[in-house]
């Protein structure tokens, strides 16, 4: 499906973008992190990138002319794909004035003010030489960001292109940057702390100028300067997952350490101080931190002691929630709470799949594994029963024409689901090979939000992790979600005799608003059939 790529909002005073230059012309193969153009704004230039991969099929704005903030300025799709309903849709939508950002009101010339001390504060500049930066939306379920740390402190000098924070997301760490040059002038959170989207998190202006007016607006002034549909990764914010080099101060010192091996390096305790970085020019990348081993270990065993404490003495950590926890913390107990939820057990014999698999991996181009088998016998039963392929919407039930299946990844901050769109028209190799990518994508968080939304159903295996069964909430918007264990050989009698069988327990959660028992034991009974027989699935 086309993505349609719009003008980003880089600053508060920013309404429209002028092209400076197009990196990429209409045919061109893009892929997500790949620089499409260069945007002047009122601040700087900035780089746009398309966050999606496929071809660049439209551009909708010349070199050197200029659109408005969340203007169409490009498209890409798959090569051939017809594009122009989603123009035809723009012109017919909101009139474009909905569109734009609402101007920030001027605050008012404030007047010399005295000290706590009671002597005069020197004369403040106006409160316009200032810009505020603001918590960004940087996913569709972002409600708020942690600073996870402040590479700059209030008083340095600070550049349009320089990193103020690092900020944690539920999908991923991210760089702000303040687009302004100037005194950092507040910051408004502390390290560890956590904003919503839109907060104001830092200020940064002409030193001496007085920022109160700005931090004395109520919050339906505040929100007054924020644009009806926030742009996402582009408003300031970088991935840190990414290996770019940005050099951080660590002390007095300055070191050279991607923000992704800082954020590790943190979390595991490593001094980076330590570290002799491997990536260009010396920087300190993921593979120094993952490849550090203490000198001795003694240390190691000395800092546990620590952190235990003394014999027989009680003690606990508390560990803040990541934004990944905090979601999936909220997204689940919705769910498990608002859809009823039953559920059904299956026992598969897995014998002839094991034959099968071995066979097909002779000649396939990506090895398939036996979570690949079940994701396309899902899709096709799912073309069976459409009733398990739709989703619950308050006053209506909606029948998905599409399959698309998400596979659960745990990573070290909780659980993201990549998605495997249109699955039934795909064959196991090439659902093998999609699986693959996005679940490493998915472990250094490089997944783009098309890639983790969409799903119509969703599958759970924790065989690999020796579980013999288990029951799994269900992930909304979906209706059913299918448990996986493990494939365990065990004794079963078979016309009066004792044979050793392959079995595998699959267990289906179901929300009872959509999904009735009959309708999900018939969806079951054609997996099962699909499993036993993967010659049925070539018919």
């Amino acid at each position: 499906m086309a993505e349609v790529i719009r003008m980003p909002l880089l600053s508060d005073t920013m309404k429209e973008g002028v092209i400076a230059e197009w990196h990429k012309k209409v045919g061109d193969k893009v892929k997500a992190d790949d620089v499409i153009a260069e945007v002047e704004t009122d601040k700087a230039t900035m780089e746009v990138m398309p966050y999606v991969e496929g071809t660049l099929l439209y551009i909708g704005v010349e070199k050197g002319k200029a659109a408005p903030v969340n203007g169409i300025i490009a498209i890409v799709g798959k090569e051939g794909e017809d594009y122009k309903a989603l123009l035809a849709n723009e012109q017919k939508s909101t009139p474009a004035e909905d569109k734009k950002p609402v101007e920030q009101p001027t605050p008012a010339r404030q007047p010399a003010s005295q000290s706590k001390s009671g002597s005069t504060a020197t004369k403040p500049v106006t409160a316009i030489d200032a810009t505020v930066v603001r918590m960004p939306l940087l996913s569709d379920t972002m409600k708020e960001g942690k600073i996870v740390s402040w590479l700059k402190k209030v008083g340095d000098k600070v550049k349009s292109d320089d990193v103020l924070a690092e900020v944690e997301t539920d999908k991923a760490t991210m760089e702000v940057m303040p687009y302004a040059d100037g005194t950092l002038l507040y910051t408004g959170i502390e390290a560890g702390q956590s904003a919503k989207v839109n907060d104001i998190i830092a200020i940064v202006g002409k030193e001496g100028t007085d920022i109160t007016p700005l931090l004395e607006q109520s919050p339906e002034e505040q929100s007054t300067a924020t644009a009806e549909e926030p742009v996402k990764a582009q408003q300031g914010a970088k991935e840190t997952t990414s290996e770019t080099q940005q050099p951080t101060h660590d002390g007095d010192e300055r070191i050279k350490i991607s923000p992704l091996a800082r954020k590790i390096a943190r979390e595991k305790g490593i001094d980076i101080s330590a570290l002799e970085g491997t990536g260009e020019g010396g920087r300190i990348i993921k593979r120094d931190i993952d490849n550090y081993e203490p000198q001795a270990a003694t240390t190691a065993g000395t800092t546990l002691q620590s952190q235990r404490g003394a014999a027989y003495e009680e003690g606990h950590t508390d560990k803040p929630l990541s934004q990944m926890r905090a979601v999936v913390a909220r997204r689940l107990s919705e769910s498990k709470f608002s859809a009823p939820h039953f559920y059904l057990r299956m026992t598969i014999k897995m014998d002839k799949a094991i034959e099968a698999r071995k066979a097909m991996n002779e000649v396939s181009s990506a090895k398939i594994s036996f979570n690949d088998y079940i994701i396309k016998a899902c899709a096709m039963a799912l073309r069976k029963h459409p009733a398990v392929n739709s989703s619950w919407m308050g006053d209506y039930i909606r029948e998905n024409h599409h399959i698309s299946i998400g596979t659960a990844v745990a990573i070290e901050d909780g659980l993201i689901v990549p998605v495997i769109k249109f699955a039934d028209q795909k064959s196991l190799s090439q659902i093998a090979e999609e699986a693959a990518s996005l679940i490493a994508k998915a472990r250094s968080k490089k997944l783009q939000p098309q890639e983790f939304t969409g799903n119509t159903f969703t599958v759970s295996n924790l065989g690999m992790m020796d579980i013999d069964e288990f029951t799994a909430i269900i992930n909304p918007p979906d209706s059913c979600i299918l448990a996986i264990g493990k494939i365990e050989p065990t004794p079963v009698v078979e016309n009066g005799q004792v044979v050793v069988r392959s079995l595998l327990k699959l267990t289906l959660s179901c929300d009872h608003r959509v999904v009735d028992g009959a309708v999900g034991a018939a969806f079951l009974q054609t997996l099962k059939a699909y499993l036993e027989q993967p010659v049925t699935m070539l018919v």
